[in-house]
Formats: structure tokens, C-alpha cells, sequence
């Protein structure tokens, strides 16, 4: 089973797919993570994303692409995996259906985190992280807006993608994404 879990910033798509990937047994694979232990080894890629990064802003496709193409090459991502994180813009989308294409694999299918902006910004400013302050934030949400969110439409044309509103506990949350995907 190949997934790509999709949501605005704070929806919870990283707790999500740490669960779901055991239950499951997929591999994940967090474009956050990856980003972050680049930023903190101070790796080539690791600077040229923290200067991005802290701006709110996301990386460039090319980056994200060439880092996702060898993470869904590996061995261990092979019997399946979920994507968190990526793809965040339409080219990202339809490079990775490329990479899949040419990998063999089957068509991913989506998991659509969704929530208010409201519910986001409360949860987003209480995980206490430095870089998430209001102004950054409401930033990152314009940028998932127009980036991020025609993603779903484009999975939408050829794709099952499976819309969750994000409301309740963990494990609530967590039972109606794994009844979506029997």
C-alpha cells in the first residue's frame, strides 16, 4: 500500500502517519523529519532549506523531489510506505506519480487531513516549537492554501483520496482514517 497523507500545517498528518505506518506496517517517510536532521547535521541541503524554512516558505520542488526519490527507492520502502508531508505543490504531485510510474508501483491513495484555521493556529502555537510563532503560521497557512490544497484536486481526478476532519483524540482520529482504508 503506497499512502500520501495531505493537510494543512498542525492537522496532525505527523502523529497520524507514525500510527498508521505501524498498524500498517509501511514504511514512513517524513519530508519534515528528513528536512530537519539535514538542517541539524548542517548538510549542503540542510542550509540551503533552513534559509527557506525560516521564512515560512517551502523548499523547492527539485530538492524535495530528488530526496523523496531516493527515500521511495530504498529497499525498505518498496512493500509500501506513507508519504507525510510531500507532495506539498502540483508538480511535486505529478513528479512523484512519474517516479512511481517508472518504479512499478500502484497508484498511492490519499489521506486528506482537514480542519479549521482557528483549531490549527491554537495547536500549532501550543507544540511550543521556535519557529511557530503567529506571524509564521498564518503565513504557512497561505502558503498550504495556494500551494498545498490543489494537490487534493489533483489526486481527486485519479487517485482515492479520503477526507478526515481532524476533530477528536488521537486514536478516534486514527480509527476513522484505518476504516477508510480496508
Amino acid at each position: 500500500m503506497y499512502l500520501i497523507i495531505l493537510g494543512p500545517p498542525g492537522a496532525g498528518k505527523g502523529t497520524q502517519s507514525i500510527l498508521i505506518a505501524e498498524k500498517l506496517k509501511l514504511k514512513h517517510l517524513s519530508t519534515g523529519e528528513i528536512l530537519r536532521k539535514a538542517v541539524t547535521d548542517g548538510t549542503p541541503l540542510g542550509l540551503k532549506a533552513k534559509e527557506v524554512m525560516d521564512s515560512g516558505n517551502l523548499v523547492s520542488d527539485e530538492i524535495m523531489v530528488g530526496i523523496i526519490k531516493d527515500a521511495i527507492s530504498a529497499d525498505d520502502a518498496k512493500d509500501g510506505f506513507i508519504l507525510d508531508g510531500f507532495p506539498r505543490t502540483l508538480e511535486q504531485a505529478k513528479e512523484l506519480d512519474n517516479i512511481m510510474n517508472n518504479m512499478g508501483y500502484g497508484s498511492a491513495k490519499v489521506i486528506n487531513i482537514t480542519l479549521d484555521d482557528n483549531e490549527l493556529m491554537r495547536r500549532m502555537l501550543g507544540r511550543g516549537r521556535k519557529d511557530d510563532t503567529e506571524e509564521t503560521i498564518k503565513n504557512r497557512l497561505v502558503v498550504y492554501k495556494e500551494q498545498t490544497a490543489p494537490v487534493r484536486e489533483y489526486y481527486s481526478k485519479n487517485s482515492a483520496v479520503f477526507d478526515i476532519y481532524g476533530i477528536g483524540n488521537i486514536s478516534e482520529i486514527n480509527q476513522k482514517i484505518l476504516e477508510v482504508l480496508k
